[in-house]
């Protein structure tokens, strides 16, 4: 029913597309030191679940009308620059207020900011519509060849990104006993949240004057 001599082929391709940093890594490293371990895996799997959404979309063909309207693509862009923005004001007001005592974060937001940081970066979308296709293989059935593709990306997103999390986290668990520490943590968070917003506004205001 499906072709699994593609997957050695196709991982390599997930790899080079996933290594360099980009908003899901740098989402997991800030979550994971503003907010630790645990957020940073209820994070991770807010990212899947959003990529899961955009692989099942490919799956059943919509994906393809994003596609062929260009500005969908941009509106999204703008909504995710604008979410990341915000995120780097409430950060960094966070940091302001640690530095003064402790602060607790609600357990439902790394999980929800996660999936829409993930639906807000089209190009999972653009990477599933250009790749998965190409992988097809011998199979016989071409929407089940395509999920196996999907859950595979997925995953191995999860695994990686997850990972970047967790690590991050061990900083937030070493240092969150210190006011001053944990404030740098949010600080450097804000940063992250505020240069990834700056850097695809860029991107879209670059794609207009294009």
């Amino acid at each position: 029913m499906v072709d699994i001599g593609v997957l050695p082929g196709f991982m390599a391709v997930i790899l080079l597309f996933l290594i360099p940093p980009g908003p899901d890594m740098a989402y997991m490293l800030a979550v994971g030191l503003q907010s630790g371990r645990r957020s940073a895996l209820q994070a991770i799997l807010g990212i899947g679940t959003g990529m899961s959404i955009y692989a099942a979309a490919v799956v059943i063909g919509v994906g393809k009308v994003v596609q062929d309207h260009p500005v969908l693509l941009d509106a999204v862009k703008v909504f995710g620059a604008s979410y990341l923005l915000r995120l780097a004001y409430v950060t960094v007001r966070n940091a302001r207020r640690t530095a003064d005592g402790p602060t607790g974060v609600s357990a439902g937001r790394p999980y929800l900011r996660g999936v829409l940081v993930s639906l807000t970066n089209p190009k999972l979308l653009l990477f599933f519509l250009a790749v998965l296709p190409q992988f097809l293989g011998s199979a016989q059935n071409a929407e089940l060849q395509l999920a196996m593709l999907g859950v595979v990306n997925v995953l191995s997103e999860v695994v990686l990104y997850g990972t970047v999390g967790v690590l991050a986290g061990v900083f937030h668990a070493r240092f969150s006993s210190s006011r001053y520490a944990g404030a740098v943590l949010n600080y450097v968070a804000g940063a992250v949240y505020a240069g990834l917003g700056v850097f695809v506004a860029a991107e879209v205001a670059a794609g207009f004057g294009a």
